[in-house]
């Protein structure tokens, strides 16, 4: 009876990061043992899963996305807000191939169980839920405000970060792919290169 009263003082966003945080090298070592990573293909009313060769170009979310996604439980309402490959590359300095080698994978999963805190958010907002114009506060799984808003051309502003695709689906997850990376600005700090004069 406690146990129940505990959780629902506020701190079940909090300690559902912290059993994600623990299940997360879990899921990262079943990533690598599968054969070949599924490509999220756009919601068309039906949730399908393509292979990546089949779908080459068309979506934006790469290795590193998808592999973020995996890390995720496909039977419980999340949406993520994730990267795009060009954003993974220009921000985080992270590239699918050579990330994702041996002796740089778990500074990898790292990194990708720690932007997941920042932009993944326990509920299902799909783009027609987001108002044109009004802004749409939501608070991530680590706690980290985010700020959504819709622009009338169904473009998705989070952070003030553009979206370049949304409403990718696997299972009861909602992928939203964005031209940057949502983070807190500690986080953000340890990713700006130091300037020497």
């Amino acid at each position: 009876m406690g146990f129940c009263k505990k959780w629902r003082r506020g701190k079940f966003f909090g300690r559902l990061f912290a059993l994600l945080c623990l299940f997360v090298p879990i899921f990262c070592i079943l990533a690598l043992l599968s054969p070949g990573l599924p490509e999220l293909a756009p919601n068309s009313g039906s949730q399908v899963l393509v292979s990546k060769r089949s779908v080459e170009g068309e979506t934006k979310l790469g290795e590193l996305g998808l592999l973020m996604i995996k890390m995720l439980p496909e039977n419980l309402a999340f949406t993520a807000f994730v990267p795009s490959e060009k954003a993974f590359d220009h921000v985080l300095k992270l590239q699918s191939n050579s990330s994702l080698m041996t002796d740089k994978m778990n500074d990898t999963f790292a990194i990708l169980s720690q932007i997941m805190g920042f932009c993944t958010v326990p509920q299902h907002i799909p783009s027609e839920s987001v108002p044109v114009l009004k802004e749409l506060q939501l608070d991530s799984v680590s706690g980290f405000r985010i700020y959504v808003w819709k622009m009338p051309d169904g473009t998705l502003l989070v952070n003030n970060i553009r979206s370049e695709q949304v409403d990718l689906r696997k299972g009861e997850i909602i992928v939203h792919v964005m031209e940057g990376v949502i983070m807190d600005a500690e986080f953000e700090q340890s990713f700006i290169p130091d300037y020497e004069e």
